[in-house]
């Protein structure tokens, strides 16, 4: 049996992380590994994830802030892991690359195994260099004119002006952010990753399937756009920057003193040395192979659609020019890479310091966690960009939610309460057939089926419609008339009736785990001795035959309550008042 190493992509510990982030590579993430561990055993599955902790933009932002570069990142790991806790988004481990013990190691050896299969070269060139402060100027620490438009304050990667990227040797004029110095042309030497020599080593081939190893569920049209375009004028990349900050280069190259390794180098890494680290805090230490290195593994990389090369060019490669060198064994490639496009908030890019986003603290003191799961999940940019709306998520929490999902099981359980003394109904032989039931069936084998294909919009709106299913079978048979009823035949169909609403009450807790977990252990608990289990598993498309007779349902509580208009009104003149606040200073 497969197993699946799932794994999201490294949120970047300089700064928030918001909504965005999350529908476009942690909660589809999340969804897919509770469903997985339901429908494949929990051993089969393992969830990682971790801090990316170097870079010039944590330099620099570090140095700003009058805070040493370990002190800041680790006050950013704990504010992104608040938001991923307040989603209910749970890893197996989640680590950082400054803080897991196997980082360091383990990212100069993959750089020692390129060097020595000939994967990595060495080249000198000029790079800006301060010599205020005696050290080489990385690109985002130097401004300047824009060598394509002119705009004078273009940062050493990139213009905010005409959005070219820019090599930083073409500034014009160009100043240090740090401390307004002009810089001087320097020769430095750094070593580059031979993408072009590793592409015909193999890369080429497993992408394109070659190798017969291609992902069964194929790759997604804007993954594979994307790397169809870099095949085919593949370049090298330096992978190494003069800086204080990261993993240094292996001391014993000549000229090492002062270089680390570029951070989209080590940052993938990060990946499999947290794995280690989670290895060894299980008490078996070489357990990492069981997933980095058995041909069972099913590597799957949920990210943003600005990750697509680094997931599906360059990490492959990393891996690939690994060999047999990590314990005789090669390493597994990826199977998946579902990346998103952005997700964006009222009709424009998420921006904190514009002040156009989600307060993450008001809105959960406010508003139902799981709630804002689905929602999410139904407005997730699978194929092009999309965008959080105060008005839907009022519809999904309300229409769907609330009127769909909460009516059905507080309506079928209150009556239960009331006419059968919160027991199921005696006396119930064989299983009521209804045609709604079946669309029922039909709708909840969908969940599971769109879930295996990574296809979380549909597999949410096929878990609304089994309940739509369920509520019109409902309101099509009214219990409460025949209940009352002195005919014995009509008081059997009640009971029968009942029955089947609570089996089928039982699955859609099960159904709804992966996306409303908290709301699904909370319906599991209102069915008493009907759910039983504490961990459920994802089990049949269909309901038990028939419930225990006389089984004892819990209390009933409201499981998603309404959203007004005033609340919504107010919530979209606070996001407005923020930016003008924002805008103002």
């Amino acid at each position: 049996m497969h197993r699946y190493l799932v794994t999201s992509a490294l949120p970047y510990a300089n700064g928030p992380i918001h909504f965005g982030h999350v529908a476009g590579a942690y909660l589809p993430a999340d969804v897919y590994v509770r469903y997985l561990r339901m429908a494949k055993g929990k051993d089969k599955v393992l969830f990682v994830c971790c801090t990316d902790e170097h870079g010039v933009a944590i330099t620099l932002k570090a140095e700003q802030a009058g805070l040493d570069y370990r002190s800041y990142v680790d006050q950013w790991h704990q504010e992104i892991k608040a938001l991923f806790d307040q989603f209910t988004i749970e890893f197996d481990i989640f680590s950082g690359t400054a803080r897991c013990p196997w980082h360091q190691e383990t990212s100069q050896k993959f750089f020692k195994v390129l060097l020595e299969q000939g994967f990595v070269f060495e080249k000198t060139e000029e790079q800006w260099f301060s010599e205020a402060t005696q050290r080489f100027l990385p690109d985002r620490y130097l401004q300047g004119g824009c060598p394509e438009c002119g705009f004078e304050k273009a940062r050493g990667d990139e213009c905010p002006s005409c959005g070219s990227w820019i090599d930083a040797r073409l500034l014009k004029n160009p100043t240090s952010l740090i401390d307004g110095s002009k810089p001087v042309l320097k020769a430095t030497k750094h070593w580059y990753l031979d993408l072009p020599k590793l592409q015909a080593a193999g890369l080429e081939a497993w992408y394109q399937g070659e190798d017969h190893t291609r992902p069964i569920l194929g790759w997604k049209s804007n993954v594979d756009g994307h790397v169809q375009a870099m095949l085919r004028d593949l370049h090298e990349r330096p992978i190494t920057r003069d800086l204080p900050w990261g993993v240094p280069v292996p001391a014993e190259l000549e000229d090492a003193e002062g270089k680390v390794l570029y951070v989209w180098f080590d940052a993938p890494i990060g990946y499999l040395s947290a794995t280690m680290e989670w290895a060894d805090a299980q008490g078996t230490p070489e357990a990492w192979q069981d997933w980095w290195q058995n041909p069972q593994t099913r590597l799957v990389h949920f990210i943003g659609k600005d990750n697509i090369a680094f997931h599906t060019v360059v990490f492959p490669s990393m891996l690939l020019g690994q060999g047999q060198a990590w314990n005789g064994k090669a390493f597994v490639l990826p199977w998946s890479v579902p990346a998103n496009e952005f997700y964006n908030l009222q009709g424009q890019k998420f921006n904190t310091s514009s002040g156009w986003y989600l307060d993450n603290h008001h809105f959960f003191s406010t508003y139902n966690a799981d709630a804002a799961r689905f929602h999410v999940l139904l407005s997730m940019p699978e194929t092009a960009d999309s965008e959080f709306n105060w008005h839907d998520f009022q519809a999904t929490n309300n229409s769907l939610l609330a009127d769909k999902v909460g009516n059905l099981a507080s309506r079928v359980l209150k009556f239960v309460h009331k006419r059968f003394a919160g027991k199921v109904p005696a006396g119930v032989e064989t299983p009521f057939a209804h045609p709604m039931l079946a669309e029922a069936d039909q709708a909840f084998s969908q969940v599971g089926q769109h879930l295996e294909k990574q296809e979380f919009r549909k597999s949410g709106q096929a878990l609304i419609a089994g309940c739509a299913a369920l509520n019109q079978f409902f309101d099509a048979m009214a219990p409460w008339k025949s209940v009352n009823s002195e005919d014995p035949a009509q008081q059997q169909e009640c009971a029968a009736v009942l029955e089947r609403c609570l089996a089928y009450l039982e699955l859609l807790s099960r159904r709804l785990s992966p996306f409303c977990p908290t709301t699904a252990q909370r319906l599991r608990s209102m069915l008493g001795d009907l759910a039983a289990a504490a961990e459920p598993t994802w089990g049949e498309d269909t309901p038990p035959s028939l419930c225990p007779a006389n089984g004892s349902i819990g209390e009933v509580e409201v499981l998603f309550g309404k959203i007004d208009n005033a609340q919504i009104a107010a919530e979209i003149q606070r996001l407005e008042a923020s930016a003008q606040a924002a805008n103002m200073k």
